[in-house]
């Protein structure tokens, strides 16, 4: 008997969801169990990502919780019932599951929205900026993986690029352009590449210079996912041991705050370009 695949970010979130719509009905899982009519071990695996949940489960739970949030229950229907197997699952199994929920995330996202301080974001990046970044990890990584994650890198772009992009708003420092991960061609072509983009009309790229007085904000690195209603947006920060997903409503709350003030520091996306492109003709 195979070995069944551990629950992906996005099904978590759906079973976090329905928990958090339970608790605050006031029910426990037996109570809950109880009005479906079934066992609260079924409650459990819904709740923990073990198990699917149908619609017509699901709104029945959505009733019985006192639910009114149509738009909510919609979302949540349109989670369980999803069956998309994107281009990130040729990677299961051969990249950390982290890799595989970003790109999952960045496909169901309604907008995408980056701060990012010392790297280019990661749909913005060249391949060979991105082969560069994971060829300084220590300890090395064997070159089949360093080349996975390039072409996963390289997949995301899609985001972007697709026929139906999502539209995205990078905030970079001014750090990040300038800060030769790899050699002098690689950095401008890297520069470029972000020029290009950022004359997408779904795309728009702001620059925090370093001559910007009272900014404090180079902790605020995050990539911020839109979902389909605002309680299904999503917060994902790089850390010491790999990506963290957030999305509790206080710290979703705290984040849109943060990146509002992030944006609010940059260059318009105009006087931002013609930073770049004076930046890449010093190179």
């Amino acid at each position: 008997m195979g070995t069944k695949r551990e629950p992906t970010a996005r099904q978590m979130r759906l079973a976090v969801e329905l928990r958090r719509l339970r608790e605050g009905a006031g029910l426990s899982a037996r109570e809950a169990a109880a009005l479906l009519g079934v066992n609260s071990v079924q409650i459990s695996q819904i709740e923990s990502g073990v198990s699917g949940v149908s619609e017509k489960r699901l709104r029945r739970l959505a009733a019985h919780y006192a639910c009114a949030d149509s738009e909510l229950i919609d979302a949540l229907v349109a989670m369980a019932t999803d069956r998309t197997r994107g281009w990130w699952e040729e990677y299961r199994g051969q990249l950390p599951t982290p890799f595989l929920d970003l790109a999952e995330l960045e496909h169901h996202a309604v907008s995408l929205r980056e701060a990012q301080f010392l790297y280019i974001p990661g749909p913005l990046q060249t391949e060979d900026y991105a082969r560069a970044v994971y060829a300084y990890r220590v300890p090395d990584l064997p070159s089949e993986e360093l080349e996975l994650r390039v072409q996963h890198r390289m997949g995301r772009k899609v985001a972007l690029e697709s026929p139906t992009p999502k539209p995205y708003t990078a905030v970079v420092h001014e750090a990040a352009l300038r800060i030769m991960v790899s050699d002098r061609t690689a950095s401008r072509a890297q520069l470029s590449r972000v020029l290009q983009l950022s004359e997408a009309d779904h795309v728009i790229v702001r620059v925090i210079p370093f001559d910007l007085e009272h900014f404090a904000g180079a902790a605020s690195a995050m990539t911020y996912a839109e979902g389909a209603v605002p309680r299904l947006d999503t917060v994902v920060r790089d850390g010491p041991h790999g990506a963290a997903f957030i999305d509790s409503e206080a710290q979703l709350g705290a984040f849109r705050t943060l990146f509002r003030k992030v944006e609010a520091a940059s260059l318009d996306p105009g006087r931002s370009r013609d930073f770049i492109h004076r930046l890449a003709k010093e190179l």
